[in-house]
């Protein structure tokens, strides 16, 4: 089986993970063409440089002509220039600064207050691959529940500060496109050194690891080093949370390639990159099958509409469950009804909780906390005669080969509408076409 394996050694960075992808061969116009594709006012530099004698690929954004910063050196600039124009309004007059004040707070609300469904819809309008949509959606749901918790509010009123800005959503678009890119089964990471000291956010000065990344670190292992700086940001530990599989030890692989990302400080006897191996696992079943944490949500309900029920599975998906589904039961005083069930990740189940309240007539909703084991999943592109289709493969850990395999239904049911041809004539051939190319 193909992995790959971050190592963390000085913290993750949106930036330092593209870097690291770049230098283990994903091209460099994958990236381009994903940010161009997002619609927004930026663009990359891609640069190689040293980081305590370590060559690393260094790669900025630069969001309306400025390049990102460390996240407490963006804070005092911030405070500088908030310094600067109170200084131009005592010395100008009272029209001159409110102008200038204008400006400065449409400039910030350009780069720090997007809200989650602003950017569910900058995503859902590039022209990348769906699975990686869904990933990079998803990154921004888990830092939007981290930061709602940690403020005591709603996902939805979140407007993200710093990790909605332009930088952090071509970081974690184009980590989403890259991580596919890659063609790796499983991505694995190692502890993280979150650094130490304190670090200024938009609501202060706080211990490291901030709030959200803590929040976001929940049940990874995590240490502090000799670096008295934020090493870990909460796009990084997003982008860990959701794309890594499981935390490990260096796991036994024959490596083929390494790539090492630079971050934009270079302290003195540690490099500040972030390393990824990809290689092949040496034997087969070395690792267990990787667990996750689930919340699933029940509700019987006998006395709604049946066309009710279909609309709030929809949307349910729509929300981030992981599936919806219904069965038929027989409830008191003999009247059939439905059991609706609802499995989802837990920090998505008060939403989704609302939501089975608010668009079923249940009076009551039932939830636990299961674990469940996933077979590692990718996306393989076969060319049909009608067009591209996406074939879904899963693997057993450990194993080189494929433990199943099916065509992706919303791409066939897509082909067999514009070509008029029958969805499983579709199917068929695109499971033909998949298995003739795994056998040359």
């Amino acid at each position: 089986m193909r992995i790959a394996y971050l190592e963390c050694f000085s913290g993750i960075s949106g930036d330092m993970f593209l870097g690291a992808l770049l230098d283990a061969g994903v091209p460099p116009e994958v990236f381009t063409s994903t940010v161009e594709s997002l619609g927004v006012d930026a663009r990359l530099e891609i640069s190689r440089v040293q980081r305590s004698g370590i060559s690393a690929v260094k790669l900025d954004v630069i969001a309306a002509g400025e390049k990102e910063l460390p996240r407490e050196e963006f804070w005092e600039q911030q405070a500088d220039q908030h310094s600067h124009e109170h200084e131009h309004h005592h010395d100008h007059g009272h029209e001159h600064s409110h102008e200038h004040e204008r400006h400065h707070h449409d400039h910030k609300h350009e780069h720090h207050h997007r809200g989650l469904k602003e950017i569910r819809d900058i995503i859902s309008k590039a022209s990348f691959s769906e699975t990686a949509k869904h990933k990079a959606i998803r990154i921004f749901e888990v830092l939007g529940a981290a930061e709602a918790k940690v403020h005591n509010t709603e996902i939805e009123k979140i407007h993200f500060h710093e990790v909605g800005a332009i930088d952090a959503i071509v970081d974690i678009t184009c980590a989403a496109v890259g991580s596919e890119a890659l063609g790796v089964d499983e991505i694995l990471c190692s502890p993280l050194n979150v650094g130490g000291g304190t670090v200024k956010c938009a609501h202060g000065t706080f211990p490291i690891p901030a709030p959200a990344t803590l929040e976001l670190l929940q049940n990874a292992p995590v240490y502090s080093g000799e670096i008295q700086k934020e090493l870990v940001t909460p796009t990084g530990a997003a982008i860990v949370s959701v794309l890594a599989g499981r935390f490990a030890n260096f796991p036994k692989m024959k490596p083929v390639k390494t790539g090492y990302g630079a971050g934009t400080r270079d302290f003195k006897d540690h490099p500040n990159v972030l390393r990824l191996t990809i290689g092949e696992t040496l034997e087969e079943h070395q690792s267990p099958i990787p667990e996750e944490a689930i919340t699933i949500l029940e509700a019987n309900v006998d006395d709604m509409m049946p066309q009710l029920f279909g609309y709030v599975m929809e949307r349910a998906l729509h929300e981030g469950a992981l599936d919806v589904f219904g069965t038929s039961v027989q409830m008191k005083k003999n009247r059939p009804g439905m059991l609706l069930t609802v499995l989802c990740h837990p920090e998505d189940s008060a939403r989704l909780t609302r939501l089975m309240f608010a668009e079923t007539t249940t009076l009551g909703v039932r939830m636990r906390e299961e674990k469940r084991a996933r077979l590692a999943r990718r996306h393989l592109p076969v060319t049909t005669k009608w067009g591209e289709i996406r074939m879904k493969l899963a693997n057993l850990n450990g194993s080189a080969s494929v433990t199943n395999y099916a065509p992706e239904y919303e791409d066939c049911r897509r082909i067999a509408e514009q070509e008029r041809v029958p969805l499983k004539a579709v199917m068929q051939e695109a499971i033909r076409v998949y298995l003739e190319k795994e056998n040359g």
